[in-house]
């Protein structure tokens, strides 16, 4: 026999919260799967810094993943990254097929994870009212990912000054 795992949230705050935890979800899944695309097909005179400083990126993407994925179950909402739905639902920024230059990498990774960022603040004020955990849990993601863009903007500062 199976059982549903009742939420202690209400209702409506259980919707509001497992909708940014699923958007959240979405979002990571995606930023590991370009992290790991631009890994493998970096070229450049960066290449070694920042094929490292992208594992940094998946890393941190699968383990928060992970643990939002944990919290929506801990609400009683299934959590959904399967390939279709990521695919559907995934909307940053995205690499081009093929080799990839690291300047273009630098570019791509910062624009992703500021529009996560951008992303991520939204469903930070959503779950103000609804479940402060789960605010919690997404400031932590938040500071995680900014740290992250910083790192890969700084790659952008110019050579010559």
């Amino acid at each position: 026999m199976t059982s549903v795992v009742k939420s202690t949230l209400p209702e409506e705050a259980r919707r509001v919260t497992c909708e940014a935890l699923q958007d959240t979800l979405i979002d990571l899944v995606g930023l590991s799967l370009i992290g790991k695309q631009t890994h493998w097909n970096i070229v450049g005179p960066r290449f070694r810094s920042i094929h490292f400083q992208l594992d940094e990126v998946v890393n941190s993407a699968r383990s928060y993943a992970d643990t939002v994925a944990e919290r929506a179950a801990a609400l009683g909402v299934p959590p959904d990254g399967r390939p279709e739905t990521v695919s559907a639902d995934y909307g940053l920024p995205s690499p081009k097929e093929g080799r990839l230059r690291d300047s273009d990498v630098v570019q791509m990774m910062v624009e992703s994870l500021e529009a996560a960022i951008g992303r991520l603040r939204e469903r930070i004020d959503a779950t103000e009212k609804s479940d402060l955990v789960t605010q919690d849990l997404l400031i932590g993601i938040t500071a995680d990912l900014e740290k992250q863009r910083w790192m890969f903007d700084a790659e952008n500062f110019p050579r010559d000054t």
